[in-house]
């Protein structure tokens, strides 16, 4: 997966976001993390690590923790591994000006992956369980509209 939109979109001498991932694996898992993002409207991140990078959504409400809560997710630009331990202010000007704090963070399990689908179990600690993103049915090429909820638990 390429970097080159992120790196297009920054001015890494004015902020303080990580540009190349250099950051070695710590472990076997998998990365997950959603950051608080209080740019020009408030929203949360989610990412996830797949192919060495950060696939990531923005969800302009807050991450569902229950079942039977559906939360829109835009899909955004890949970004690197070391942005998950990124947390900070990015600067007035810059893309994504505003404050990134880290909302949840752990580690998941894909357990189905398509272009168009994910189901994922996320070891977090706000957020814990089976989720599923679902892509909606683009009525433009460049929409990149996903569904993010918590699966039900089966008895």
């Amino acid at each position: 997966m390429s970097l080159k939109e992120y790196r297009k979109k920054r001015n890494f001498s004015k902020t303080q976001e990580p540009g190349e991932s250099k950051q070695k694996r710590k472990s076997a898992k998998l990365v997950y993390v959603i950051q608080k993002h209080d740019a020009s409207h408030l929203h949360f991140d989610l990412r996830l690590e797949e192919e060495g990078v950060l696939k990531s959504w923005a969800i302009p409400k807050s991450p569902p923790q229950e079942e039977g809560i559906r939360r829109l997710a835009v899909q955004t630009e890949d970004h690197p591994l070391g942005y998950a331990d990124f947390e900070g202010i990015i600067p007035e000007g810059q893309y994504g000006a505003g404050k990134v704090a880290t909302w949840d963070k752990g580690d998941y399990l894909p357990l189905e992956v398509t272009s168009f689908k994910r189901i994922i179990e996320i070891n977090g600690k706000k957020l814990s369980g089976k989720f599923c993103l679902i892509k909606l049915k683009a009525k433009e090429p460049q929409d990149k509209n996903w569904l993010f909820f918590k699966l039900k638990k089966k008895d």
